[in-house]
């Protein structure tokens, strides 16, 4: 059974709710945490790392926003997508890597992938 990992390190220059947030997304990233897996509640986690509700709400809320995870209301939070959709993520973000590496405007970048997908 996967279980989440995250530490919090106090003495580092990052925001704590970017080492929750990336942590989170690496475990997606690398398949420990598959599509479905439920991220323990917002408070839940904050106690057990020592920092506030709201340090880990905007973690959760940058991920959704990501597309990495989704909330169900009360049901919780849990690893959006499938396979199919974190390859996806993945071909994104390394296009994305790719178009920075060469100076390419978002506009550009765009255009290209419109052009490829017709």
């Amino acid at each position: 059974m996967p279980e989440l990992r995250v530490d919090v390190d106090d003495t580092s220059g990052v925001p704590p709710f970017e080492q929750v947030r990336d942590a989170i997304k690496a475990q997606v990233d690398d398949g420990t945490l598959a599509p479905g897996f439920r991220l323990p509640p917002v408070r839940a986690l904050a106690t057990s790392l020592g920092l506030a509700a709201n340090t880990v709400a905007r973690s959760y809320k940058e991920l959704e926003a990501l597309g990495v995870v989704e909330t169900r209301g009360r049901a919780g939070t849990f690893v959006a997508g499938s396979g199919v959709e974190r390859s996806l993520r993945e071909a994104a973000s390394s296009y994305a890597a790719a178009v920075r590496a060469l100076g390419a405007s978002e506009d550009a970048a765009l255009d290209a992938v419109r052009r490829a997908l017709s």
